[in-house]
């Protein structure tokens, strides 16, 4: 009869990976330094795994690399350009490392991606010419660091294969920078980035401006304990019109009808957000015991940090949890208001008895 091996009693051999902490999931995940365990302690902190804790934990400021649209006519594609050098009031640089001055510049810029869009005789109707990226920093973040970081970046992303111009704008608070690149690449295949790929674009930009002093991270924000998206830029902009934007109304829908029909069952993602919540916590609160066995006075302070950045953490509430309680308040506010008046209107019928009296 064969007995089971031993349990193991070490904390370290049963600790699971910890990049399934701050990766973002997707079908094609790229491996990064921090999620290479060592070969000789597989459960132990790394170097690079330590140095992505202590930059997660203080909260590092995220970087945000966005693709925000792509030119699909040669004309949407002049006006793009138009717009991300103000007409030539701001220089732009290209691929080959020239700058583009003034309108001139622009000119020159908009004639040869023309001529060259005119020779792409394989792209469909509705193909685009280029993919507009944003690359963002926080604000009072260092510009020249932001502009440098971006260059490295564009160079190691798409030098070797993409034709591109980008240009620094500085009258917004968050430092940017306008990238516009080519879809077709030299090599004929043109550029289609998924989901996994912006995630290494916003790992390379967050660690081309550390090399250049600046703290940056690039981690999910189910890393930080968040479960929601930010809402788009339409969206908020027609809330601060006091206009109510149609995914609002759809949701508030699909939820008071959900209540009115007196379902209670919570949907399957509802209950997948939080088993994955409760697991990446978990998985902090192993590391920082690990780090407390340490008899290295920084690791125990890391390790107190790591517990008290968990305790920081939000609720876990996803917008259909956060609709619930509006209605729930809502609902509450309106059931007071009638007693409140019944109240009101008895004190005021008894004062006139007393004055009556």
């Amino acid at each position: 009869m064969s007995r089971r091996p031993p349990r193991p009693t070490d904390l370290a051999s049963e600790l699971p990976p910890i990049s399934y902490v701050w990766e973002t999931p997707n079908r094609r995940p790229r491996r990064a330094e921090w999620d290479i365990p060592d070969p000789a302690a597989p459960g132990r902190l790394t170097p690079a795994m330590r140095a992505k804790l202590e930059r997660i934990v203080p909260r590092a400021p995220e970087v945000m690399v966005k693709i925000t649209g792509r030119t699909k006519s040669v004309a949407h594609l002049k006006s793009h350009l138009a717009y991300i050098t103000r007409n030539g009031e701001l220089d732009a640089e290209t691929e080959q490392g020239a700058t583009l001055v003034g309108r001139s510049g622009l000119k020159d810029l908009q004639q040869r991606w023309e001529d060259d869009a005119g020779l792409d005789d394989k792209r469909r109707r509705d193909g685009s010419l280029s993919i507009n990226v944003i690359l963002s920093m926080p604000a009072g973040t260092d510009a020249i660091a932001v502009k440098d970081s971006a260059r490295a970046f564009a160079i190691e992303t798409f030098g070797h294969n993409h034709d591109y111009v980008f240009v620094q704008h500085l009258d917004d608070k968050h430092p940017h920078v306008h990238l516009t690149v080519r879809s077709l690449g030299h090599d004929g295949k043109r550029l289609n980035p998924r989901k996994a790929d912006l995630q290494v674009w916003r790992e390379r930009f967050a660690g081309e401006l550390r090399l250049r002093g600046i703290a940056a991270e690039a981690t999910p924000r189910r890393t930080r304990g968040r479960v929601r998206k930010a809402d788009r830029g339409a969206v908020l902009a027609l809330r601060k019109r006091n206009i109510t934007p149609d995914v609002d109304r759809l949701a508030r829908k699909e939820v008071l009808s959900e209540v009115r029909g007196g379902k209670t069952a919570k949907p399957l993602w509802d209950e997948q957000i939080k088993t994955r919540q409760e697991s990446i916590r978990r998985r902090y609160l192993d590391y920082a015991a690990e780090l407390q066995r340490s008899r290295v006075a920084a690791d125990h302070a890391l390790a107190r940090q790591i517990r008290q950045f968990v305790n920081d953490m939000p609720a876990v509430e996803t917008l259909r949890h956060a609709l619930k309680n509006e209605l729930s308040e809502f609902a509450d506010t309106r059931r007071r208001g009638p007693e409140q008046g019944v109240d009101e209107q008895g004190r005021e019928k008894t004062r006139g008895q007393e004055q009556t009296r």
